[in-house]
């Protein structure tokens, strides 16, 4: 994609100037980001979706049994009748995952990093209904999908912004508008991370949340040293040779931190090792019991394809790949492998061709490390056939 270009969806501006000026910095309003947009799921489908076990959905009802309700699904169907009229939201995670109609619209988001986005999120409300003020630690853009939303922009908040007791919601206590909009079809808001934000459906309506992936510092720290210890020795000890006579045994000298410093500077500033660990990290499904495949031999998989069986990828499967040296690292759904660098191509188009079949691989299906990878990218799950 040409950053230059102007882009409908990001209101005739640039991937560029958005990035340059937008992403992360301030909110930006776009009116009919996607024109004459027909939501693609209706509100009783993404009910329907609720009632499924393998759905992560919440309804947050303002007037339940005690203010900001929240019920966590799977709902059964007779659920949905008793709520009331006004004043709640189904939030539905992932919808991304299960109707592909919902994926595509991630099409519209290839200026960012694939594997920088998280899910589609669906919420449906009722009129009046909301999940109070609040704010997120991530980018989000929010797509209109059916009726009107009004959305009321605040304050930029942090760990320190006081928040109603609540058991499960993040609302914020103190709230305070400087911007609104009501949103039609179409229409789309993008807000940086920790914007307080409000959303009050005007009638019934359908919102489209396209939130992203941003670890925080305690997630890094923690889930790279746990990876780290995998690989480390025993003997890898804190060590103080030539250490020189102390004046008192009983205090810590600084020299012992600077030895503490460079033993965890030795092994975290491995690029290789963070790279490898952050590639697997941000290829995580958040569903990885939806990510499995069925055993299978090349000789198989050659055959089908000669046949004109079809390979797409796994909607639940996550994917990306970076260079190391001459070589490749190719990061499926939580896993890496190393590749050669003249697989280079056939990365490329794993990881974005719509379908993979016997015309498009062409050449791969002859190259034995081409045919082993596609092998085990359908045995782990990250690939599979059209037709199953």
């Amino acid at each position: 994609m040409n950053p230059d270009i102007p882009l409908q969806l990001l209101g005739g501006i640039t991937a560029r100037e958005f990035l340059r000026d937008y992403w992360q910095k301030k909110p930006l309003l776009i009116r009919q980001a996607i024109p004459d947009f027909e939501s693609p799921i209706d509100a009783d489908e993404l009910a329907g979706l609720a009632l499924e076990e393998e759905v992560e959905s919440r309804l947050v009802i303002e007037h339940g049994e005690r203010p900001w309700e929240l019920r966590r699904g799977p709902f059964a169907e007779d659920e949905f009748g008793k709520l009331p009229e006004r004043e709640w939201t189904l939030l539905v995670q992932a919808v991304d995952q299960f109707v592909p109609e919902v994926g595509e619209l991630l099409e519209n988001f290839r200026f960012l990093p694939s594997w920088r986005i998280d899910d589609v999120m669906i919420s449906y409300a009722a009129p009046g209904g909301s999940v109070g003020p609040h704010f997120d630690n991530y980018d989000v853009f929010l797509l209109q999908g059916h009726g009107k939303r009004h959305w009321q922009i605040g304050q930029m908040c942090d760990s320190d912004s006081k928040l109603l007791e609540h058991a499960d919601l993040r609302i914020l206590a103190d709230f305070q508008a400087t911007d609104e909009w009501t949103l039609e079809p179409g229409d789309m808001l993008y807000l940086p991370p920790r914007l307080a934000h409000c959303g009050v459906a005007v009638d019934d309506c359908l919102t489209y949340s396209v939130g992203f992936r941003a670890p925080s510092a305690a997630e890094v720290l923690t889930h790279f040293t746990d990876f780290l210890s995998q690989y480390l020795p025993d003997e890898e000890r804190y060590t103080d040779a030539d250490a020189q006579p102390v004046s008192d045994p009983h205090q810590i000298q600084h020299d012992a931190l600077d030895r503490l410093k460079g033993l965890l500077t030795e092994h975290m500033s491995d690029e290789r090792m963070l790279l490898t660990w952050f590639g697997q990290f941000m290829t995580e499904p958040r569903y990885p019991e939806l990510v499995t495949g069925p055993e299978l031999e090349e000789e198989d998989l050659l055959g089908s394809l000669e046949q004109g069986a079809v390979l797409i990828r796994n909607p639940s499967a996550r994917l990306a790949w970076s260079e190391v040296d001459e070589d490749l690292l190719l990061f499926a759904s939580g896993q890496s492998r190393l590749l050669p660098g003249k697989l280079r191509e056939l990365l490329k188009m794993i990881c974005a061709a719509d379908a993979l079949h016997s015309d498009n691989l062409g050449p791969w299906l002859a190259d034995e490390d081409g045919r082993n990878l596609l092998c085990e990218l359908v045995k782990q799950g990250s690939l599979g056939f059209a037709d199953e």
